[in-house]
């Protein structure tokens, strides 16, 4: 369960400040798959990264019964000077699981080979995103957090995220953020709209992104 209730989110740069989030207060039930839409600005990484605890809230409270991964396709749960390698076995030490397990587990399904023992700096940002996808599902979160990811790599490699993503789903919390309808339709069950600060929840993944094109076609 993920429950955020008056959550507001401004950034201040210099002499400018930005309110991305307007008060939210919802739920998000252990075992959803919920897609959310909304254009480009429009807040969906801060969401996501306020969902995982990687930014604080500028007000209000979020909290999480069970754990959160952190937004998969986010470039800077990283260490840019560490291989690959050495960032997983550093995320193995904080959430206690066996190293050696977990770096083979890695290695196999991101498919970085030489690249996984290079620093993270000479990464592609689909390189990282494949990285930071095999490194997550190597721990069993209740909560799996996708950003932009599925894209990545090759075909096979594309293959392999549907499968592993599908079994999440079953066996757990699913929120994910795509510009691709076709995307959240196949693996969400549920749908919200990110739009002017404000997020809307709809019954089926259909009718927020009908709303979610709506939306794009008024301010086209």
């Amino acid at each position: 369960m993920i429950r955020f209730h008056d959550v507001t989110k401004t950034y201040h740069i210099r002499r400018f400040q930005k309110k991305v989030l307007n008060p939210l207060t919802f739920e998000i039930s252990r075992g959803a798959s919920l897609g959310i839409c909304g254009a480009n600005g429009a807040g969906k990484s801060t969401l996501m990264r306020l969902i995982a605890g990687v930014e604080a809230p500028t007000e209000g409270t979020v909290e999480r019964d069970g754990t959160c991964s952190w937004p998969i396709g986010y470039a800077s749960c990283f260490q840019s000077t560490l291989t690959g390698a050495d960032n997983a076995r550093f995320i193995a030490r904080i959430y206690d699981r066996e190293i050696e397990p977990l770096l083979d587990y890695v290695e196999d399904f991101a498919q970085l080979g030489p690249y996984f023992h290079q620093p993270i700096y000479s990464y592609s940002a689909g390189m990282m995103a494949r990285l930071a996808f095999g490194i997550s599902l190597a721990i069993d979160f209740d909560c799996y957090l996708v950003d932009e990811v599925t894209a990545a790599g090759d075909d096979r490699f594309r293959e392999r995220c549907s499968e592993a993503l599908h079994h999440r789903r079953e066996t757990g919390t699913l929120v994910m953020i795509s510009h691709d309808p076709g995307t959240l339709r196949m693996y969400c069950n549920a749908g919200a709209v990110l739009h002017e600060g404000n997020l809307t929840f709809y019954d089926t993944m259909d009718e927020a992104v009908d709303v979610h094109l709506h939306n794009q076609a008024v301010a086209a």
